[in-house]
């Protein structure tokens, strides 16, 4: 549309200035000729973007023709301006500026055999090259700009895929540190409650109390996840810090574990080691309740200040199965431990886990707290 609106244009200026010129010079009036050359320029530069170099030679060859006719001086010349600078756009730079010299080439020619000309005007010969240098310098400067412009905005693109990806991988790790927990919990709950259901009514009463609690913080935290799936700026419950590890805790013990929780006062942490902390205790737990066997876990975040950096050191160690003392391994298997290691490993923090001091399994995690501004990598959006 926008090539079209300058073909217009330019037809328009063309015919309208070479008649204007015409009646203003002693050179060869308009003729049928003269304005079939005037009209090719522009309309030629219609295909341009399919054949930009082609469009280029066309145009300037049409303007010298025009004059090694003797027509009078005219606008014919800014149809080569965008043929020209169309054709340096394109990418073909080579190609453009061996048409451009060749086209020069011609302009030449042309005041050779114009016959109104006394001969070659070195002058006008100097300015007209003056000209074309100029036109093909800005030509590769645009084309220049425009690429960066490009580029800038691909590495745009890029980054918010980036973006995108990386929120869609802390989803899918909240989805499964949320529904593991509250899935194990209602487990273990169920199987409290069909065992009792005839021996102790009460207490599968109690079972089942807990369970409807777990399905319903799990249909909650479930329902904020998908909200924000299906679209980014949707409301979210906030996410959780260590002050509600508490409750964490408390909904842990129903289900027949024994916790120990020594909590540091950490207000003022930010908001990303609040969640990911939180997260790596919800986590723990679940393994513990899954796997461990265990009877028993001590859970201890506290607050550590040294001379190189301040953090919180998170240690979830339980009594399960482990074969005997020896230092916490750095590595392990499974998605849960994965997911733990890659909330601390993104804020700058350290994880491990492992056979306990005492056997039964720890897990380990350092989350600094002296940068505050790296820490919203693992924070989801709300």
């Amino acid at each position: 549309m926008r090539t079209r609106a300058i073909v217009i244009v330019l037809l328009f200026v063309e015919i309208v200035g070479t008649f204007g010129a015409s009646s203003n010079s002693d050179r060869y009036d308009v003729s049928p000729l003269s304005l079939m050359l005037v009209v090719v320029g522009p309309l030629a530069l219609l295909v341009h973007r399919r054949w930009p170099i082609g469009v280029a030679a066309v145009t300037l060859g049409t303007s010298a023709l025009y004059l090694a006719l003797g027509y009078a001086y005219g606008p014919v010349f800014l149809s080569v301006v965008f043929g020209l600078y169309w054709a340096v756009q394109s990418g073909r730079r080579t190609a453009a500026f061996a048409v451009a010299g060749l086209g020069y080439t011609g302009y030449v020619v042309a005041s050779v055999i114009d016959p109104f000309a006394d001969g070659l005007d070195a002058v006008r010969l100097a300015l007209v090259a003056g000209w074309m240098a100029v036109l093909l310098a800005l030509s590769e400067l645009a084309r220049v700009k425009r690429a960066e412009i490009g580029r800038d905005r691909q590495r745009a693109i890029e980054a918010e895929q980036a973006r995108a990806e990386a929120e869609r991988v802390r989803i899918a790790q909240d989805l499964h540190d949320v529904l593991a927990h509250h899935i194990s919990l209602i487990n273990v709950q169920s199987s409290v409650a069909l065992h009792l259901i005839d021996d102790d009514p009460a207490q599968a009463r109690n079972a089942l109390a807990n369970i409807k609690l777990a399905s319903r913080d799990a249909l909650r935290e479930l329902r904020a996840a998908l909200d924000l799936l299906a679209a980014g700026d949707a409301p979210r419950a906030p996410s959780p810090t260590l002050a509600d590890l508490d409750d964490l805790v408390d909904r842990v013990r129903a289900g027949g574990l024994q916790v120990e929780l020594h909590v540091d006062d950490l207000r003022g942490a930010p908001a990303a080691v609040q969640l990911a902390g939180y997260r790596i205790v919800q986590e723990a737990l679940t393994n513990t309740t899954r796997h461990a066997r265990a009877t028993r876990a001590v859970v201890t975040v506290s607050r550590q200040a040294d001379n190189a950096q301040a953090g919180i050191e998170i240690v979830v160690d339980d009594d399960g199965v482990g074969t005997g003392p020896g230092t916490v391994a750095a590595n392990g298997d499974g998605r849960g431990l994965t997911g733990m290691r890659e909330r601390a490993t993104s804020l700058g923090g350290t994880f491990e886990a492992g056979i306990g001091p005492d056997g039964g399994f720890c897990v380990r995690a350092y989350l600094p707290l002296a940068d505050e501004t790296a820490t919203s990598a693992s924070e989801p959006a709300r």
